[in-house]
């Protein structure tokens, strides 16, 4: 794509990076309360059934998603035209989620800059080694990055390392704004759950929230996975790495079911997102069926983002990504064919 095409791609999304104040809080009304209703339903339902209250719990955590997209949304400052509202709504949502606001604003910011930059990798993403890195690692480095790939540990693991760890605490050299606001969420979150221990008792609100977290967590951590780590996303190194088509060719759009799109605030559109991130989520779509140029970008579906599970290095020489044992052959092979050519890996 030229310079000029570019620039005109960008043109055309501009339009719709404004903020509608009443879709806005339209959107606050059909997703925070009902989260609370559902929460209140799942605890009435354990007189009932634990069966049906968890089942609950998951619907709730759907929406707990939902209410993410709007914390995402106030971190890039495009849910409110008023950047202090923005900062209150990020960081009440924050609580709700889980989620230190001004430490995962200043992360993703950096994620958004640098997504698809194999020389800038490390911040707000996710571990991707190439295969010539995964070759030349200690036995060490390997095997904490197969750990790190392993869908057990990934989604199974990663929810509750990301909610209790991860958020809790600030990184290194954070600014006091950054600080502060971690401090507060972390004070919020320990006062709301031991007024509802208290309120409730320890076991009901495990039984319930529990499911919540582990849900959302997974759901969360699925999305961002699938839609930056498909077979032929964009990598560029510094050089050759340009913004747009990181975000047009390094971010898919998930095609999902109706009810799963506004579950999660239309992120599926993710293409769109990366390319203008000042696009409020509830706009997404009509950005992209308003620009042709964008209908190009790679779409998977649920059944065909299945396959994304196996995908572990990024091949830089074939443009893709493949799985261990594909890269165990290029391992493997004679040390002489391995420098004279360029042979052809297919992920099985």
């Amino acid at each position: 794509m030229s310079r000029q095409k570019q620039a005109q791609l960008r043109k055309d999304v501009k339009p719709f990076e404004k903020a509608d104040t009443k879709s806005s809080v339209m959107q606050l009304v059909n997703t925070i309360p009902p989260f609370f209703l559902l929460w209140f339903l799942a605890y009435q339902s354990l007189s009932i059934s634990i069966g049906l209250s968890i089942a609950l719990a998951v619907i709730a955590a759907g929406f707990v998603v939902r209410i993410f997209i709007i914390f995402h949304d106030c971190t890039h400052q495009s849910f409110f035209k008023n950047p202090k509202a923005n900062r209150i709504l990020g960081t009440i949502t924050g609580i709700l989620t889980h989620f230190a606001f001004e430490k995962w604003k200043r992360s993703h910011s950096i994620h958004h800059a640098t997504s698809g930059n194999l020389d800038k990798r490390g911040t707000g993403d996710m571990w991707v080694m190439t295969v010539n890195e995964y070759v030349k690692a200690p036995f060490w480095t390997r095997l904490a990055y197969r750990l790190y790939r392993n869908p057990l540990v990934m989604f199974g693991l990663g929810p509750f390392f990301l909610f209790l760890v991860d958020n809790r605490f600030n990184r290194k050299g954070a600014r006091r704004r950054e600080r502060l606001n971690t401090y507060l969420i972390n004070a919020a979150i320990a006062v709301i759950y031991t007024g509802m221990i208290l309120l409730i008792g320890w076991k009901a609100f495990l039984i319930i929230q529990l499911p919540i977290l582990y849900i959302s967590g997974m759901l969360g951590i699925w999305l961002f996975y699938v839609q930056h780590q498909f077979e032929d996303s964009y990598f560029e190194n510094e050089d050759e790495w340009d913004y747009v088509k990181a975000a047009v060719d390094g971010s898919s759009y998930y095609k999902l079911p109706k009810l799963m799109q506004w579950i999660t605030g239309n992120i599926g559109f993710h293409h769109v997102h990366h390319l203008s991130p000042r696009v409020p989520n509830y706009h997404l779509e009509k950005a992209h069926e308003s620009t042709p140029p964008l209908q190009k970008a790679t779409t998977i579906t649920l059944l065909s983002s299945l396959v994304a599970i196996g995908f572990r290095l990024y091949d830089e020489d074939n443009k893709t990504f493949i799985s261990f044992k594909a890269a165990k052959k290029r391992i493997t092979k004679p040390k002489v064919q391995f420098m004279h050519s360029k042979p052809s890996v297919q992920d099985e």
